[in-house]
């Protein structure tokens, strides 16, 4: 996430959506099934605290691909989104500027100050950061999240073949570095979070997907296409 030069996404940002369904046709679903899934997920995670009247920031919001799903999983929250791709954010203004808002990221900080959210939501966004940089985006996250906050991160799971046919199929992910679970576990661990449990998820295509109900059962299992990880400030 470097603003030094056009973000990669700029360019993508008109056809973000049918090139990610593209690379995803062996799931058998579309773009908006992952995001309900993990908006689900976080909403979980904070039981009943996800009906409170909290502040939400989706960092790299991209297109608002999350934002929908977000609203029904937290239906009184506050929501935010924050990108550094300019042409993503005018998108995602003008499709749910209804439901949230939006900036930009600039001179790579957070436009938000310390303290600002009960939750900071990251979805498959890490692997697009350089690595040189994670360490930096890590810390503007704490930075921002209120005393006893989440940070609820979820990436793809190098250890599935289909997950990995799936980023060398996928355009935008032409420069992707993946995480292993272990390198998203040591970021958040080194930034004084006080909890933090990771699990693996979305095991079964809509093929399975009579399966599915056994899935929260399986996070141990390190299958899942994807993985989270849910920290407490």
């Amino acid at each position: 996430m470097n603003n030094n030069e056009q973000p990669e996404f700029d360019r993508y940002a008109a056809q973000y959506r049918d090139l990610h369904n593209a690379s995803i046709t062996a799931s058998g679903e579309e773009s908006e099934y992952f995001a309900e899934y993990k908006a689900n997920v976080a909403a979980r995670e904070l039981g009943e605290d996800a009906r409170k009247a909290i502040k939400v920031l989706d960092f790299g919001t991209g297109i608002g691909g999350s934002i929908a799903p977000l609203r029904r999983a937290f239906p009184k929250a506050e929501l935010h989104g924050a990108d550094i791709s300019s042409e993503s954010v005018a998108m995602a203004q003008q499709r749910h500027g209804d439901l949230a808002s939006f900036k930009v990221i600039v001179d790579n900080a957070l436009p938000y100050p310390d303290a600002t959210f009960d939750i900071v939501f990251v979805a498959c966004v890490y692997h697009h950061i350089p690595v040189d940089q994670r360490e930096h985006w890590t810390a503007e996250i704490r930075r921002v999240l209120k005393p006893g906050g989440h940070f609820l991160v979820f990436e793809h799971n190098m250890l599935n073949p289909l997950t990995m046919k799936v980023v060398r199929d996928c355009e935008f992910d032409e420069d992707a570095i993946l995480l292993p679970r272990n390198e998203l576990l040591g970021l958040v661990g080194r930034q004084s979070f006080r909890t933090i449990k990771a699990r693996y998820i979305v095991f079964f295509p809509k093929a399975l997907s009579f399966l599915r109900a056994t899935e929260r059962s399986l996070g141990w299992l390190p299958l899942g296409a994807q993985y989270y990880v849910h920290a407490r400030a």
